[in-house]
């Protein structure tokens, strides 16, 4: 993934004229539009026209693709809110990365969440129609939690939440129902957020790795401490364990099982009859 995304910012760096300046502010457009007509449309047959049917798609109907994405995903009140909040995320992230990269991001989640409806028509059988840009809007809320971690957005106008938690509790959402699906052995029902978001993954790839790295060698690093601090008390007390409560040590009592507290601050060891009697260290 890391190359395809080294792929993808070599393609928008030597072509910058081929994005959508201002896209969002067009689909915020389009959305409102579409809502204001659909009102007037008793029959219902403008939605008919724009959701993604997989089995219309495979008779032809093929700008299904893309334009569901047209489609409202609230109303009222909160179609005013949702576009908002969603044009701020997209008109951010475009000034930070540019037209093009901007756009080949948005198109490419478009088209990722209509080919994960397809799947789950080939798998399961079963024709999931797409009538909003629910996971394209998810993967743009993503990127701009990956980016801007400690954002401040206000949950009712009220409650001031972090980005980044409420990135992992719509992460930890979308894990439980690909667990769910699987469990129910709807297999393509369990691929379908994996792969409508895919586009996350290749561009936030060298995020995810830095990341994982970082945190490797934290813990690389702690038990290298941890070695350490043993063998130098070792060689120091002429010991490896010694209960903090008893005092016994595993040199004088070696078939006695000694552990460290993971609750306390700092490495506390304590034999088999203490580790879970005693007062944790918290300084």
């Amino acid at each position: 993934m890391r190359k395809l995304n080294e792929s993808i910012d070599r393609f928008c760096a030597l072509h910058p004229r081929l994005g959508i300046t201002g896209l969002m502010r067009y689909i915020v457009i389009a959305n409102a539009a579409v809502y204001i007509l659909g009102l007037f449309d008793r029959s219902g047959m403008l939605y008919q026209v724009l959701f993604m049917d997989p089995q219309a798609v495979l008779h032809g109907q093929i700008w299904r693709l893309v334009s569901y994405v047209l489609i409202p995903s609230s109303d009222g009140f909160w179609l005013i809110i949702s576009l908002m909040f969603y044009y701020w995320l997209g008109e951010s992230l475009e000034r930070l990365w540019g037209s093009t990269k901007f756009t080949v991001y948005y198109l490419s989640g478009t088209l990722l969440s209509a080919l994960a409806v397809l799947l789950v028509y080939f798998i399961d059988k079963i024709p999931v129609p797409l009538a909003s840009a629910g996971y394209v809007n998810t993967a743009l809320f993503m990127a701009y939690a990956l980016t801007y971690p400690d954002a401040m957005v206000r949950i009712y106008f009220i409650l001031p939440v972090k980005m980044k938690w409420l990135a992992i509790l719509e992460a930890a959402l979308y894990v439980f129902s690909v667990i769910s699906a699987a469990a129910a052995g709807l297999w393509g029902m369990a691929l379908l957020p994996i792969v409508a978001m895919l586009n996350l993954f290749v561009f936030f790839s060298p995020d995810f790795s830095r990341r994982a790295d970082q945190f490797q060698a934290r813990h690389r690093s702690e038990a290298v401490q941890f070695r350490k601090a043993v063998k130098e008390q070792k060689r120091q007390r002429g010991y490896n364990h010694k209960c903090e409560v008893c005092g016994r040590t595993d040199t004088d009592f070696p078939d006695l099982q000694f552990r460290y507290c993971s609750k306390c601050t700092g490495y506390h060891c304590f034999c088999e009859e203490h580790i879970f009697n005693h007062i944790h260290h918290t300084e």
